[in-house]
């Protein structure tokens, strides 16, 4: 029997070109796996910069809140120091009786059990109105009442400021 050498020769020209179609589709096919693969990656790394950026703007506004609500600590406790401090001295000046606490009493009075007559000074600002004197223990207790009041408006205030710090 004789070989057609023809028909296998075309035989074997076709299974060739139907081989280098096969490659070179498969060629194509990994660059574009590659060239998506490279896409891939730049997403990647521009989303995990815009995460670093946004990480960096949250710390740097964290910062920023710190050193504030840090001066503003500092601050009120100032302004508790020196309070505390005007009232040691104003309970030291009652002690000794260099200032003594009076009220105003109504001149008007019928019950006018208690009278007890102002001197007029050049000082004064009550215009010669009857005053009467307290007892230096109760003084004590007003100042001690009011000492409280005073840390108590300088805390509210300390809390006010720290709540509008953060609502900012």
């Amino acid at each position: 029997m004789v070989f057609p050498w023809k028909l296998i020769g075309l035989l074997a020209l076709v299974l060739a070109g139907f081989g280098s179609a096969w490659q070179f589709q498969d060629w194509r096919y990994g660059k574009q796996l590659a060239e998506q693969a490279r896409q891939h990656t730049e997403t990647l790394n521009q989303l995990t910069q815009a995460a670093a950026t946004a990480q960096q703007v949250e710390q740097d506004k964290r910062l920023v809140l710190e050193q504030r609500l840090s001066t503003s600590e500092q601050t009120h406790y100032k302004e508790l120091s020196d309070a505390q401090k005007n009232q040691d001295r104003l309970r030291g000046r009652l002690a000794t009786a260099d200032v003594r606490l009076s009220v105003l009493i109504d001149a008007t009075d019928a019950a006018k059990g208690c009278d007890v007559p102002s001197t007029s000074s050049a000082g004064g600002v009550d215009h010669a109105a009857v005053r009467a004197r307290l007892d230096p223990a109760h003084a004590q207790r007003i100042v001690a009442i009011t000492d409280e009041g005073d840390r108590g408006l300088i805390a509210l205030q300390a809390c006010q400021a720290y709540v509008r710090e953060l609502s900012k």
